[in-house]
């Protein structure tokens, strides 16, 4: 058994990271190697056009149940999670993850859960912490775990979250990379024959694959917490792995801690905006309340309904300084922006299956490719 599984996940600027360190891998690269970015759900990718051209291995949009193959690089598609399921290649428009789908951390995870040691991580430059609890399930999994040296990255958080949670092997440039990667493909593993019968990894990747999650057991994956998901509004449980606490709600949305903050901001600030709006139709009502009373010489309600419109024009005031106030701005920026905390290395989980599911059999190699 060998390490011939190689994940890569990127948020922003991802795509020039990429176009760095492809065409360092060779041509005879002996893993499958699988690379989930952020994507615009709406528009269709040209990443695995624009890759191929930086690449010496082919390049490819990945299928739902294709079979994984060495040699080979498969592109996560917009508006669809990037999974491993065994020896095949899952798409699924399961929940999303800290907003987004596909998701660094589902890919991860499901490499971890069914590959274990196999499977080596990888997280590029990008805002916010995805990557991080899924490369954690990689090392917990007896994976190898790799970040991009920060000051190599246009967009730190991502490697520095990662770098802080987990208990990575290699932090290096991208330059750097293929040479650690190749004695890393090469060398022969002892292989794990133990199975696991129940894993949070693998419960997780199945509720991405879109089981129901309550079935999934999702209320045993932590304990029930003070918050709600701001995607559908149902109660969340918290999930620890190391120092990373992480939520996922019982309809199968997932957050990491900076996600959840980020968004929990926005909903405030769509509600300061949607109470605007209510007010400012309860002032023209009571405005039309007021003309009609003076017209019918009702003087004593006219006068109530004014001082109403009155309340409603100074509540009004507030509110629209509260739904401008650069807080908003301010603390969206510093969600990207995680604190750099003294690294503790990736605490054990005593609640965590450390046994995930390998495969015996190797994946198979791409056939070469005919030249001309």
């Amino acid at each position: 058994m060998r390490r011939d599984i190689v994940v890569i996940g990127a948020s922003a600027g991802g795509g020039a990271a990429l176009a760095r360190l492809l065409p360092t891998l060779p041509a005879d690269f002996n893993a499958a190697v699988l690379i989930v970015m952020h994507l615009a759900p709406n528009e269709p990718s040209s990443l695995p056009e624009i890759l191929q051209r930086a690449s010496r291995m082919p390049v490819t949009a990945a299928r739902d149940r294709e079979r994984l193959t060495a040699g080979t690089i498969y592109v996560a598609v917009p508006d669809h999670h990037l999974l491993i399921e065994k020896d095949h290649l899952r798409l699924s428009r399961g929940p999303r993850e800290s907003h987004f789908r596909p998701a660094v951390d589902v890919l991860f995870r499901s490499a971890a859960a069914y590959h274990g040691a196999r499977t080596i991580g990888i997280v590029l430059t990008g805002a916010l912490d995805d990557g991080a609890a899924g490369l954690w399930a990689i090392k917990d999994k007896g994976g190898i775990a790799i970040a991009q040296l920060p000051a190599d990255a246009e967009f730190p958080s991502m490697p520095l979250s990662a770098i802080q949670h987990v208990a990575v092997d290699h932090v290096l440039r991208i330059e750097q990379m293929a040479g650690a990667l190749a004695p890393l493909v090469s060398a022969e593993l002892e292989q794990k024959l133990e199975r696991a019968k129940h894993d949070r990894h693998l419960s997780e990747t199945r509720i991405a694959l879109g089981d129901t999650a309550l079935e999934a057991g999702v209320r045993t994956l932590g304990s029930a917490c003070f918050y709600t998901c701001p995607e559908c509004h149902g109660s969340l449980v918290e999930i620890r792995e190391g120092t990373i606490k992480r939520y996922r709600c019982h309809t199968g949305h997932a957050f990491t801690e900076g996600a959840l903050a980020e968004q929990g901001l926005g909903t405030v600030e769509a509600s300061v905006w949607s109470a605007l709006s209510h007010l400012e139709e309860l002032k023209v009502l009571l405005a039309e309340m007021q003309h009609s009373s003076t017209a019918m010489g009702d003087q004593q309600s006219s006068a109530r309904y004014a001082q109403s419109e009155a309340d409603v024009d100074d509540l009004l005031a507030r509110m629209r300084g509260v739904a401008l106030h650069p807080a908003f701005d301010k603390a969206r920026s510093a969600s990207s922006r995680p604190t750099i905390r003294a690294h503790r290395g990736a605490s054990e989980d005593p609640d965590s299956a450390r046994v995930g599911e390998p495969r015996e059999e190797p994946i198979t190699r791409a056939k070469p490719r005919r030249t001309s």
